[in-house]
């Protein structure tokens, strides 16, 4: 990863004047602070790079950072990152978010993003509860958390997989990394940019109001012992086996990615036509 000398920008100048407002001890301020890092890396230059996100804690992050943002509705984020890069594929888009907003009533888009491969990358902090709503069970909620009022006898339901959901529906590339490790989360999200396609950066991001037991994370995460692999059978395998807290690159697809012409097909003047009766 080389950043571009000419426009070498320090990671304080990625991040605005906004302080952001969540609960002391979330793991998002570290994410926050990775984020900006990576954009330093790489050099990114601000006015050419684009944070779009959806409704949650996390999602606040377009407003914390100094480069183009859009706040958009929940579940929504990726869609409205795949549609911006579409229309422009010279700007770098990253999506933020949460495991209620990604994996929930986003779930569907999720899916699609990856599938279709348009060259963006989506971090999400996956806290397995949803804070902004006061601690429900969320997507990726172990079924026996009893500590909602909501699910006081646990959820009962499978947890959502999102790593092997993104695997099986197209993605590019895929990481897990843990806030604990700003430092590393930053070098997964630079690679995630720079690799082609839809890249999936899951980050384990502790909240400490809802969910205190997270902060034994710190303990149970470990580097992944085994090399990420290109083939998606063995990365099917592994991440299906897998405990959730092993951190890295875990896939590296070569799929091409969704680019479509930008050729003027219609004018404006067209459309009105077409609607004429």
């Amino acid at each position: 990863m080389e950043a571009s000398a000419a426009r070498a920008i320090p990671a304080k100048d990625y991040k605005s004047d906004y302080k952001p407002v969540w609960c002391p001890g979330c793991g998002d301020f570290s994410v926050l602070s990775s984020i900006t890092k990576a954009f330093a890396e790489l050099g990114l230059p601000r006015e050419e790079t684009a944070v779009i996100s959806g409704i949650g804690c996390s999602s606040r992050i377009p407003a914390y950072t100094s480069v183009y943002g859009f706040h958009g509705v929940h579940g929504r984020a990726l869609a409205l990152a795949t549609g911006l890069k579409v229309a422009r594929p010279e700007l770098t888009v990253v999506a933020t978010g949460g495991d209620g907003d990604g994996f929930s009533i986003g779930g569907n888009h999720f899916l699609h993003a990856a599938r279709r491969n348009a060259d963006i990358t989506y971090v999400v902090m996956d806290n397995q509860v949803y804070g902004m709503t006061k601690g429900q069970a969320s997507p990726t909620t172990s079924p026996d958390w009893e500590k909602s009022k909501l699910t006081p006898h646990g959820t009962g339901v499978s947890p959502f997989q999102p790593l092997a959901i993104a695997l099986a529906s197209g993605a590019n590339y895929i990481a897990r990394g843990f806030s604990g490790d700003p430092n590393g989360v930053a070098r997964l999200i630079a690679e995630a940019i720079q690799h082609p396609g839809f890249s999936l950066v899951q980050v384990l991001s502790p909240c400490v109001t809802f969910r205190p037991e997270q902060r034994d994370w710190k303990e149970i995460t470990r580097e992944a012992t085994v090399p990420y692999t290109d083939d998606t059978g063995r990365a099917a395998r592994r991440l299906m086996t897998d405990d959730g807290f092993n951190t890295g690159v875990l896939f590296k697809g070569n799929r091409p990615i969704y680019q479509p012409s930008l050729e003027q097909s219609s004018t404006t003047e067209d459309l009105e036509r077409a609607f004429q009766v």
